[in-house]
């Protein structure tokens, strides 16, 4: 496998390591009481895929998905707590450091720290899923053809966020055409599938998600410490399923019966 992009591979230092964790008590667990704006995705095909290069973006090819819905933006400190408060699960590790804006010091903020593992989750408790790679590239394009970001052909820092000091509040920046925050900036995603950097050359037509077994995770869009190229829509990261970031987040998914 090639070799992971700088951004995210400055999360090898052991965070994986890190014995800050906060561990809460077991509590009955109740339907959470802030629960995300989901906006609905129309099915359709699209172009999957970087137009030129030769990575493991390459090649553009043709994908149909069906509708499905979307959280707007990227989960909160404050929606990701209160799941930890009602099921008994460890805070994030970077919990409560305010460098990485974690904590409820910081309640609008995208969650980070948080694991694949942690992300679905969550995704599972609170009634949804994880988005497939298929349908988060297809939604962050927001229904426009051949760009490389969700409103066009450029992204700067009044339209995300991106190569700065930390995570802002979601839902600072305008939404694609979809309705949604922050497919580019602000932390980077967790999807569903596996990472295979060849898999675009055998990936079906209708509604891929990813080999059956691997040993990463796909993470898609960029983040606050990334840079520009790191956010387009097409690029592909990914790291194990049970490492943390501190420029990684996630978003959930729902079909739509």
């Amino acid at each position: 496998m090639k070799s992971l992009n700088s951004t995210f591979a400055l999360l090898l230092i052991p965070l994986i390591l890190f014995s800050g964790c906060v561990k809460r008590k077991e509590s009955p667990v109740t339907p959470p009481a802030v629960e995300m704006e989901m906006v609905l995705i129309p099915g359709g095909e699209f172009l999957m895929g970087a137009e030129d290069g030769n990575g493991s973006d390459n090649p553009v090819h043709r994908v149909y998905v069906d509708s499905f819905y979307m959280d707007k933006c990227e989960v909160t400190n404050a929606q990701y707590s209160e799941f930890c408060e009602q099921t008994g699960r460890d805070l994030p590790e970077l919990w409560g450091m305010k460098e990485f804006r974690s904590g409820l010091g910081y309640p609008n903020h995208p969650v980070v720290g948080v694991s694949w593992r942690d992300a679905r989750a969550y995704a599972e408790w609170i009634g949804k899923r994880l988005p497939t790679e298929a349908e988060w590239e297809y939604a962050a394009r927001g229904g426009l053809v051949g760009k490389d970001f969700p409103n066009g052909d450029d992204l700067d820092s009044s339209t995300g966020n991106f190569s700065s000091k930390g995570t802002v509040p979601v839902g600072s920046y305008s939404p694609n055409r979809f309705g949604l925050h922050d497919m580019a900036g602000n932390v980077g995603e967790w999807v569903f599938d596996f990472y295979d950097e060849d898999y675009y050359r055998v990936s079906p037509y209708e509604n891929p998600r990813g080999l059956q077994e691997g040993k990463f995770r796909v993470i898609r869009g960029g983040g606050w410490h990334s840079g520009k190229s790191c956010n387009k829509v097409h690029f592909r990261n990914c790291l194990l399923a049970r490492w943390v970031d501190f420029n990684l987040g996630f978003r959930c998914a729902k079909d739509l019966r």
